[in-house]
């Protein structure tokens, strides 16, 4: 059972039936999923929640899809770690660490690909494909796996190694295009228009998107029902950004969380791509495309189809917008891994030199609820902290050990 009315445009509101479409025929803008809400605040309860799989499914009632046909890898519920160590040193007390990098093909993207794929079945499609930075490759391929659905999924051939076999690893078919990952989304967009196959971010994106409100949910409930006061997001699109804020507002409208929802929002970019919070300093309600060029090739969207919602989140949460310098990527990686034992790729790297940027400007005081959100795995990027290796060699002796390691003063 769901509770979906409809389809509505973000932009005119304009009504669209449940199906696989993405884009309003009146104004061109994006379409999102409708729900009735009197009906969920009817037998949605904190204790019907709390009785729930162990999963992001606990969360049901909010998603366009029926768990009981799900294509389900056990996806989310992931752990929320109080940052004690990290917290000390940029003087928090309560910073807290959202490790989606722990979900079965280790990244943030089962979420979404958990409803999209169930909803690819829904809606009879045989074919599960996507456009993907490389994330998005290596979870859509899990999904088409698991579901018996034939898989192909679209890269920017210049993609990371790790990720390259994260996704191949599965069966899909692989396809590298000769360009940025804004050209490999037109491409996959034509594709969506001539052949019946479930592209994930593109005909079926309005569900996909849905996914993401699961994080929002799950930060609320291990905080104990509480709202947090700073929420630091990495920005591709912009779309987990609005959807973690609107999944903050449908717990707060349904009275399962005290409201208004005061969180403040932070954007996080890399410098080498980050449109959104170029637009967001210049005071701008519309993104300008860039073209990417940065480390960081999760988050390498050069035309982030939610950026303008993006701004508007961000305007009305009182957040703020930080572009982290090339060089701070790696350093994040490096001082997530050192002090929390947590080993994120690039994009985490970019949301923790933001949080330190922020805890330097004084913007989030100590006392302050802060959560950080660490949305992929170190080990898709390790080309990026290579650098790190650097062992000691000794011979096969106690004496070459003593010798070595303390003349390092190790011992």
């Amino acid at each position: 059972m769901t509770f979906v009315k409809s389809l509505k445009c973000r932009s005119c509101e304009s009504i669209y039936p449940v199906e696989a479409i993405n884009v309003c025929d009146l104004c061109f803008g994006p379409l999102e999923v409708d729900y009735d809400y009197d009906a969920i605040a009817k037998v949605v309860t904190r204790d019907s929640i709390e009785k729930g799989p162990l999963s992001m499914w606990r969360y049901e009632n909010f998603l366009p899809v029926d768990f009981n046909g799900a294509v389900d890898l056990n996806a989310g519920f992931t752990p929320m770690i109080k940052a004690k160590n990290l917290g000390e040193m940029l003087g928090l007390d309560n910073l807290y660490l959202k490790n989606d990098s722990v979900n079965p093909s280790f990244s943030f993207k089962d979420r979404v690909v958990a409803v999209a794929s169930t909803k690819a079945i829904e809606l009879g499609f045989d074919t599960l494909a996507c456009a993907s930075t490389g994330n998005l490759a290596g979870s859509v391929a899990a999904h088409a796996a698991r579901a018996g659905m034939k898989g192909v999924v679209f890269i920017p051939a210049d993609l990371e190694a790790g990720k390259l076999i994260g996704a191949s690893i599965y069966g899909c078919t692989l396809v590298a295009v000769d360009g940025s990952y804004d050209d490999v989304n037109r491409l996959c967009s034509e594709i969506a228009d001539n052949y019946r196959w479930a592209f994930v971010n593109v005909n079926l994106r309005p569900f996909y998107a849905e996914g993401s409100k699961t994080l929002g949910y799950e930060t609320i409930e291990q905080l104990g029902w509480k709202l947090p006061d700073h929420a630091i997001v990495p920005a591709a699109s912009g779309e987990l950004y609005t959807k973690i804020w609107r999944g903050f507002n449908e717990m707060a409208e349904l009275d399962l969380v005290e409201g208004p929802v005061k969180t403040n929002m932070h954007i996080a970019q890399a410098r080498g791509c980050s449109p959104i919070v170029e637009a967001f300093l210049a005071k701008e309600s519309q993104v300008t495309p860039v073209k990417p060029n940065t480390i960081a090739r999760s988050l390498a969207i050069g035309n982030p189809a939610a950026g303008a919602f993006a701004l508007k989140v961000a305007k009305d949460s009182y957040g703020t917008a930080t572009a982290v310098p090339e060089p701070e990527v790696a350093a994040g990686m490096k001082l997530l891994a050192e002090t929390e034992g947590i080993f994120t790729e690039t994009a985490g790297g970019v949301v923790i030199s933001c949080l330190k940027r922020l805890a330097e400007q004084k913007a989030i005081s100590k006392a302050d609820v802060t959560v950080v959100y660490i949305t992929g795995n170190g080990l898709k990027t390790q080309e990026v902290v290579e650098n790190v290796v650097s062992p000691i060699r000794i011979s096969p002796t106690f004496d070459s050990f003593e010798t070595t390691l303390g003349n390092l003063n190790i011992l």
